[in-house]
């Protein structure tokens, strides 16, 4: 697959941060946990980019 290894490489850093905060934080805490580690990994990454999308028309 084209995509294989970057999948591979987030998923992994989405486990990391579960890891290694573990439950009950805030979504927002492991969104910037994820950010972070994201960036160590070398990955150029944005979170809460807007998003158009049309509803019902």
């Amino acid at each position: 697959m084209q995509y294989e290894d970057i999948t591979k490489k987030i998923i992994a850093s989405c486990f990391q941060v579960s890891n290694e905060l573990g439950i009950g934080f805030l979504e927002s805490v492991y969104e910037r946990a994820l950010m972070i580690v994201l960036f160590e990994k070398g990955f150029k990454a944005k979170n809460q980019c807007p998003l158009k999308v049309n509803f019902r028309g």
